[in-house]
């Protein structure tokens, strides 16, 4: 297993800053339960730029930061765990499909890149968001309507929550990519594609 380069550590910090910053703008909220932002694009972008590993990390250093900074709404130590942990660690789940976007995008092919960039984000998004259902049946169940079970109620919130995100991340992402798909090409990765050095 190759060892995670120094320059992508620091990226993977910068992206996880970027992606407290854009937390803390407006979100849409249909209802107060349920909160849809594009928060999650650096750790996507940085997925697609990295791989697996260096966007996992990036996405445990973004949960870590919402405690840290006291940004977290914790109940018990465990649902900090899944919630801020977990869950955000697990947005870098994105980052397994890494070789067929490079792939993709180095060959000149970007509509199929933008189909993979689009499945990608949609696979973060429901590894984020199954944490957070999780989390809700165990520890939320008392903030369900009268008549409806804890678990319908945790599936609904974070079933729209978790859709939402991804069609406003997958339309942000790409608008970005299909302009700028430097973004996420290395120069100096000639290889990434049959070596996937940096994941």
């Amino acid at each position: 297993m190759k060892k995670i380069s120094l320059i992508a550590l620091i990226e993977a910090s910068f992206f996880a800053a970027f992606a407290i910053i854009l937390d803390l703008l407006p979100s849409i909220k249909p209802t107060p339960n349920i909160s849809i932002s594009i928060a999650m694009l650096p750790i996507f972008i940085l997925a697609f730029r990295w791989g697996f590993r260096v966007s996992v990390i990036s996405g445990f250093m973004w949960g870590i930061l919402q405690i840290v900074m006291g940004d977290a709404w914790i109940v018990t130590p465990v649902q900090a765990i899944i919630e801020y942990v977990l869950a955000f660690a697990f947005i870098g789940f994105a980052g397994l499909f890494y070789n067929p976007i490079q792939k993709h995008l180095r060959y000149g092919k970007k509509k199929v890149a933008l189909s993979w960039i689009v499945a990608a984000v949609f696979v973060g998004s429901l590894a984020r968001y199954f944490w957070h259902f999780i989390a809700g049946v165990l520890f939320f169940g008392s903030y369900a309507p009268n008549g409806m079970s804890p678990f319908l109620f945790s599936f609904a919130v974070n079933g729209v929550t978790m859709l939402g995100s991804w069609v406003l991340c997958s339309i942000v992402v790409v608008l970005i990519i299909s302009t700028a798909p430097q973004l996420i090409i290395r120069k100096n990765d000639s290889l990434a594609i049959t070596e996937n050095k940096a994941s």
